[in-house]
């Protein structure tokens, strides 16, 4: 078991095959909540897909592609993932991605997982630069960013589709030097 963070009932855990499951189950009660503003649970129709899903995230983890997909479990039980996109190696950036189940939300678990996993991207992987994108209205995705002193970069038009269309993605960013500042 690869833990990223555990403090104080927050664990972010590498997701495994055993986690699939789980996970599928989170994301099936939690569907209609997460399609608002991620794709993903179209791709999630049964539990084959979501152990797909953990296979090819852990696969690109070990080839060292991405910084991996992990479960945030909250006082025991699985609430949501953060993942770490592809590196780019060469400019030493990546983007985050997350999702919370809908009554895990208000709490603080996000902004502190993120947290955890922007310092690890600084500190042990010398990364430069971390970007999350978020659509305009989704405004408890877009208080992460903001509250751990992001800065809003710019707005990619139609960044992302959705079920109902194409989307809006407001690009935050922060850059090493930024967050040791902080």
């Amino acid at each position: 078991m690869v833990f990223l963070y555990r403090d104080d009932g927050l664990e972010l855990r590498l997701l495994e095959a055993r986690h699939a499951q789980e996970l599928y189950d989170l994301i099936d009660r939690n569907r209609e909540h997460i399609l608002e503003w991620l794709p993903f649970p179209n791709d999630t129709r049964a539990v084959e897909d979501t152990l797909g899903f953990i296979e090819r995230s852990l696969q690109a983890f070990g080839e060292g592609r991405t910084g991996g997909s992990y479960g945030i479990w909250h006082e025991g039980g699985l609430a949501g993932s953060i993942g770490i996109h592809e590196i780019d190696r060469i400019s030493m950036r990546t983007e985050l991605g997350y999702w919370l189940s809908r009554e895990h939300q208000g709490k603080g678990i996000m902004t502190r997982s993120a947290e955890a996993v922007v310092g690890h991207l600084f500190r042990e992987l010398g990364l430069n630069r971390v970007e999350i994108h978020c659509a305009p209205g989704n405004l408890k995705s877009r208080g992460v960013p903001e509250r751990l002193g992001f800065v809003q970069e710019g707005v990619l038009r139609q960044g992302i589709r959705l079920p109902n269309g194409y989307v809006d993605r407001i690009v935050y960013a922060m850059l090493a030097e930024d967050w040791q500042s902080r």
